[in-house]
């Protein structure tokens, strides 16, 4: 089955063809590096690179761009404010972002391209433009004609009177029309710049994305994707700049995640509501955030709140707890001569269902529900009073692999062990084999304040995390 994507272009699913055949050319807007990211910035993180790793298990090469915009008005006021070069504050916050979203699963980029280092590429790209009359110089600033590109809107879906009539020009702008953006910002006195036909300055917002989508992916790409609230302006004016200079369609489908609200509220700095996520990080387990992130359809809202999140961590848990019953089953498992094509059977067809819904516009709130199936399945295996360590193996080969397009790994259950939780179990086996249950049951307090729960099975000892 093939893969369909909603387009928020096309306002439709639509299946997905690539423009190479094997190969995905997927561009993610990225962060302007001015401060730590909440968890608004985390969710297309976890999204896209969910998207990618389902190409990925699909058999696709990804080229995957995600851009670091590390000179902006935000950046030199955060550079002001702490005394220090707008430099020093773009590395300190991309390693920051780099460091979060790794923790969180987000497989590396192809590349992670910074303006400062495409400053050539935005200066032809803008010159380009100029040149083709989309765009003018007005006193060192450098303005986009979104009139003179026919079907400026189609991205947002609104016609260009619509968007005249709540445009303004600010104070301190030069632009011929309200509608009009900057490409070319002309310098400030003590503000960063470089050199350019139009004087020193620096690039608008807008231009650096379709310059750095065409430097590392072509005039065309396969998926732009990002936050709900970049269609417009932000994607909207990509797409007139691109497709206004290269004369090609800019990218074929447009993936767009919806917002996160905190308690039921949208999340702002302004109601004190605002999460980072690293201290989000420091509270909980990365996995347990990922999970809960992707519980809900990407294009859909997601609530966040403490509740929601402890869900997500005891039906996580649930999984992860079926995937080392089974390894804990495998050593007393033999191989039966006894037909066991039914749960083989049983495994296909729970893998083509999860596989149908990440096809459907990578609807992993379903997927996860079939995870969730499997798990249960597993369960029921393991009742059983024989076992073979080959349908075990199915078990969590598929487990295993759901989570890892998931992006949520299985830790090794002796990784867990140090010594002196290995030894007090092995004492607390000889205790009750001599019947000092006293000393049984004190070991199992003390390792329940260490958060290791212990369960007695038939199989042998089993633990977990509490």
């Amino acid at each position: 089955m093939s893969i369909s994507i909603y387009n928020t272009l096309t306002r439709e699913k639509q299946e997905f063809k690539p423009i190479e055949e094997g190969k995905v050319r997927m561009y993610v807007c990225g962060p302007t590096v001015y401060n730590y990211i909440h968890i608004g910035n985390a969710r297309p993180a976890i999204v896209f690179d969910t998207v990618r790793r389902y190409f990925e298990y699909k058999g696709y090469h990804v080229d995957y761009v995600l851009n670091f915009t590390d000179v902006d008005d935000k950046i030199i006021k955060r550079a002001n404010e702490l005394g220090d070069d707008v430099f020093a504050v773009s590395n300190k916050y991309i390693d920051a972002y780099l460091e979060d979203v790794s923790k969180l699963g987000v497989k590396k980029a192809t590349h992670n391209p910074r303006v400062t280092d495409t400053m050539q590429e935005i200066i032809d790209f803008i010159k380009d433009l100029v040149d083709k009359g989309f765009a003018y110089e007005a006193e060192g600033d450098v303005y986009f004609k979104p009139r003179a590109f026919e079907g400026y809107g189609k991205l947002s879906h609104q016609s260009i009177d619509e968007l005249r009539s709540g445009a303004r020009i600010q104070i301190g702008e030069k632009k011929e029309d309200p509608l009009d953006f900057a490409l070319w910002k002309g310098a400030k006195e003590g503000e960063i710049s470089w050199d350019s036909p139009w004087g020193k300055g620096r690039p608008g917002w807008h231009i650096e994305c379709s310059a750095m989508a065409k430097k590392y992916l072509g005039e065309t790409i396969d998926i732009h994707a990002g936050g709900q609230d970049l269609t417009f302006p932000h994607h909207e004016n990509e797409i007139a700049q691109s497709e206004a200079n290269n004369g090609k369609t800019f990218a074929n489908y447009w993936m767009h995640n919806g917002y996160i609200n905190i308690n039921n509220e949208k999340m702002s700095k302004s109601l004190g509501n605002f999460v980072l996520t690293r201290d989000l990080l420091e509270q909980h387990d990365a996995n347990v955030i990922r999970f809960f992130m992707l519980s809900v359809h990407y294009r859909n809202p997601i609530n966040f709140s403490s509740e929601l999140l402890e869900s997500a961590k005891n039906s996580l848990e649930r999984v992860i707890t079926s995937y080392h019953n089974l390894e804990h089953r495998k050593p007393s498992s033999t191989n039966l001569d006894t037909n066991q094509q039914e749960w083989v059977d049983k495994i296909a067809v729970l893998t083509s269902r999860f596989e149908a819904e990440m096809d459907d516009d990578f609807n992993t709130a379903n997927a996860i529900s079939v995870l969730f199936d499997l798990t249960k399945e597993a369960n029921v295996y393991l009742n059983q009073d024989h076992t073979s360590p080959h349908v075990i193996d199915l078990f969590q080969e598929r487990i295993k692999a759901f989570l890892e397009i998931l992006g949520v790994t299985v830790e090794s259950e002796t990784a867990l062990l140090d010594e002196e939780i290995e030894a007090l179990i092995e004492e607390r086996n000889e205790a009750r084999k001599t019947r000092n249950f006293a000393r049984a049951d004190e070991i199992r307090d003390l390792l329940k304040e260490k958060n290791i729960i212990l369960e007695d099975t038939p199989q042998g000892v089993r633990w977990k995390r509490g």
